[in-house]
């Protein structure tokens, strides 16, 4: 299986993805990092609680359905990234045809496995109640955490005494990072990134990390190293709390509101890096 093999040379917007970096020369390409502001700038407008909820769920949904709009007018397909010689829509591919093929998702830690999934069977996902919108919300963990070995907690694995890569899991667009964590905040993913994947229309979170290594707007493939592993985030950081990914998928309803989807049965079929 092909990862873009037949469209080496099909820019997304503006993206290259054969290079993986933003086309800072073409025109269509600031029309596509404006997405890349707007859900920046909502995120910590909601973060900060500057937006109501109501307001956030408006502004939300333009933007996922106009980036929608842009890859589909594109040609970004899952035929093109599964390796096919016809492109097919993004919506006629089911995210579990996408898993059946084997080689579509990434395991996210390089080095690591399954084994390294929070608790026996991926229990820790705990989707109910959760609410993207209005920051009061408390109580669910639509997420699954994946832990290193670090008991010391110094970000290293304790057998390699190494940072541990944090890998994008699918292909797709970097929309949003944060990097100015400092021990004290109380916000809770820390230095986070949003990667939107526009075949299986859904947006994957990686938070708690160190080091990021990627930047808005540009273009990652499936096993791309985004960051490294890190406490970063109000209840991370503590020592309570051993080392791991936040990991979650919100998968993207016709109407661009998001639903938190369960990554375990994914998780369990990655290609282990």
């Amino acid at each position: 299986m092909r990862f873009w093999g037949v469209v080496t040379a099909v820019v997304l917007g503006g993206v290259n993805v054969a290079s993986s970096q933003a086309v800072t020369s073409a025109p269509a390409e600031a029309t596509l990092y404006s997405y890349c502001t707007q859900f920046q700038g909502l995120y910590v407008e909601i973060r900060q609680q500057t937006v109501t909820p109501s307001e956030a769920r408006l502004r939300f949904s333009q933007i996922m359905n106009g980036l929608k709009a842009r890859f589909a007018g594109n040609g970004a397909s899952a035929g093109a990234i599964m390796g096919a010689d016809t492109l097919t829509p993004a919506d006629s591919v089911s995210l579990d045809s996408l898993q059946r093929s084997g080689n579509y998702f990434v395991f996210p830690l390089r080095g690591y496995g399954p084994s390294a999934i929070g608790g026996t069977h991926g229990e820790g996902y705990r989707g109910k109640g959760f609410d993207l919108f209005d920051y009061n919300v408390r109580g669910s963990h639509p997420a699954q955490d994946i832990f290193i070995r670090d008991t010391n907690q110094d970000c290293l694995d304790d057998r390699s005494r190494q940072p541990v890569d944090i890998l994008a899991m699918t292909s797709g667009l970097v929309l949003a990072i944060e990097t100015g964590w400092q021990p004290g905040s109380e916000y809770r993913g820390g230095n986070w990134i949003w990667v939107y994947d526009p075949v299986m229309h859904g947006l994957f979170y990686y938070a708690h990390n160190n080091v990021v290594d990627v930047t808005p707007g540009q273009w990652v493939q499936a096993g791309q190293k985004l960051a490294t592993m890190g406490r970063s985030g109000y209840n991370a950081y503590k020592t309570r709390s051993p080392t791991h990914l936040h990991l979650m998928y919100l998968h993207l309803l016709p109407d661009g509101l998001p639903v938190p989807r369960n990554t375990y049965s994914w998780l369990l079929t990655a290609r282990r890096q």
